[in-house]
């Protein structure tokens, strides 16, 4: 199974779709042009698609064993930075899917094409949720 991103005329992920790897395959070899068409032959000629990987997370691709995720030692088969999702913006320069932007203060991380709050999160095994408004971590109460 391949996936395929339906962008808007900005750029803006509005739907990714799964497609049977018999609609990609052209001499044996995937084609993302022929996936592409496949796409088009269903959602219309002027709709605009991207081929994105599942297996791709800031940039690193990641085997997938028994539902666990590892990053993978073949990273030829990384995809542009990031699965897409709906809302996910495909940028043409850095050729990569980057999510929405969760707060203002976030920064793009262009290495991995994801944002990053502007202190890190703390590595002391709790939970945190992000304040905006005091650009800091707040420590998550337990019951």
């Amino acid at each position: 199974m391949a996936s395929f991103a339906k962008l808007d005329s900005n750029n803006v992920v509005e739907i990714v779709i799964s497609i049977h790897n018999n609609e990609l395959l052209d001499n044996g070899v995937e084609s993302e042009a022929k996936g592409i068409a496949f796409c088009k032959s269903i959602y219309g000629q002027d709709t605009n698609w991207k081929q994105t990987s599942y297996n791709t997370k800031e940039g690193k691709y990641h085997d997938q064993i028994n539902g666990v995720f590892t990053i993978s030692n073949n990273q030829s088969k990384s995809f542009r930075k990031n699965h897409a999702g709906k809302g996910h913006i495909y940028d043409l320069q850095r050729d990569a899917f980057i999510p929405p932007k969760p707060f203002n203060s976030w920064i793009l991380n262009e290495q991995t094409c994801n944002w990053e709050a502007p202190i890190p999160y703390p590595t002391d095994g709790e939970g945190y949720l992000w304040n905006e408004e005091n650009l800091s971590w707040i420590l998550l109460e337990h019951n």
